[in-house]
């Protein structure tokens, strides 16, 4: 392995792990770095669904403001480098490696370790330092207040929406999530949501506790989005979260927020992918069934109800059937294949599972795109895992 790897070789060594809530290892490594979380302005972003889709619409259109902007985001798609994102460009591979390294230089062993997560965080953070970012638009991994981007003193928080996810970390019931997720708010400053009924409540009553500002806003209008990559109904409300965070950090004209939601970058989120010679692809990364739900919206919006077939894939700690009743409602023929994750649920005990026939399992992803390509025709429609998604992208990219 080239020595450039060496810092990305230490952050696959420390492998898929269990998630490890709590702020300590991540302030101590940030602590061994010189605290480089210190030398930007921030805005985290939580929430069940959307918030991706949210950092990065504020990351754009800070950056068409002129803003020198960092995004941070997971999980990757293809490449760990699109984690990391500056001018919005992802950073190259060997200054993420070198960031890492000194990372791992800093870190402790066993127990003290960090996680996946946490090395990237704060290799993130470091990297944002060593390019000069002023405003850091940074994606919560898992609920809020034990995530490790909670070591921020962001200036703006936002919570998109709260529903049931991660009930094994952040629940059992939707006011545990809710209140896990206000853990991103601060004392004095703004705090934003488009979530509603139990949940807002929830919400406010953190807000209130803790001193933040909360902010209720509604959805942008939707020829706001026209012409933008990410589409669908749903974008309406994170790009109203986006635009407002973005004018919290900076001021903007109506061109730099024209220019930022043109050039939003985003991929895997109803992203339409041509294959030359094979069935076009339709890749959204609804894994929960409040996603899958406006991705059904979105396909009867456009009149593709009943006129797609579906591959479908998922991790075993989701709620699968949940996720699967609306997209499969709607297609016409099924491929399930497994994620490439040691969490993903096989083809053969997802039909078991789903209720539907051991025919349909596919060992592989790429085996599930073989055979939809050759039985039928017209639109395929990728969905359940965003590790479903980034497979896909890599055999398309292969």
């Amino acid at each position: 392995m080239a020595p450039e790897e060496t810092g990305l070789d230490w952050l696959e060594a420390l492998g898929p792990q269990r998630i490890r809530p709590g702020l300590s290892r991540t302030r101590a490594l940030l602590a061994g770095l010189g605290d480089p979380q210190g030398s930007f302005r921030s805005v985290l972003v939580a929430g069940t669904n959307g918030k991706g889709s949210t950092a990065a619409f504020a990351s754009s259109i800070l950056a068409a403001a002129g803003v020198r902007a960092g995004l941070y985001t997971s999980p990757h798609l293809v490449e760990v480098t699109e984690r990391v994102r500056v001018g919005e460009r992802d950073v190259p591979r060997r200054e993420l490696s070198d960031a890492l390294a000194l990372v791992a230089a800093v870190s402790g062993a066993g127990a003290l370790a960090p996680t996946y997560f946490e090395a990237l965080t704060v290799a993130a953070f470091e990297l944002f330092r060593r390019r000069g970012v002023t405003v850091a638009v940074v994606e919560v991994g898992i609920g809020g207040r034990l995530d490790a981007t909670n070591v921020l003193s962001p200036e703006v928080s936002a919570v998109t929406n709260v529903g049931l996810d991660h009930l094994d970390v952040l629940g059992p019931t939707l006011a545990d999530v809710a209140r896990e997720k206000a853990g991103v708010f601060r004392p004095g400053r703004p705090a934003l949501t488009a979530a509603t009924g139990e949940a807002l409540a929830v919400l406010a009553e953190e807000a209130a506790r803790v001193g933040a500002r909360l902010l209720t806003v509604p959805p942008a209008p939707a020829d706001l989005l026209a012409g933008s990559a990410l589409r669908g109904e749903h974008q309406r409300t994170n790009l109203a979260l986006a635009i407002a965070a973005a004018s919290a950090m900076a001021p903007l004209g109506d061109g730099a927020i024209r220019d930022g939601i043109a050039s939003v970058r985003w991929p895997g989120r109803l992203q339409r992918l041509a294959r030359p010679g094979r069935r076009p692809l339709l890749l959204d990364g609804a894994h929960n069934p409040d996603g899958a739900r406006a991705l059904a919206a979105h396909l009867d919006a456009e009149g593709l109800s009943g006129r797609v077939d579906l591959l479908f894939g998922a991790l075993g700690d989701k709620d699968v059937t949940g996720t699967f009743a609306p997209l499969g409602a709607r297609a016409r023929c099924i491929a399930l294949a497994p994620p490439p994750s040691p969490r993903a649920v096989r083809g053969d005990a997802l039909a078991r599972l789903l209720g539907r026939p051991v025919s349909e399992a596919c060992p592989d992803v790429a085996s599930a795109l073989d055979r939809l390509d050759r039985d039928g025709e017209g639109l395929v429609l990728v969905a359940g895992s965003l590790y479903l998604v980034g497979e896909v992208l890599r055999l398309a990219r292969a």
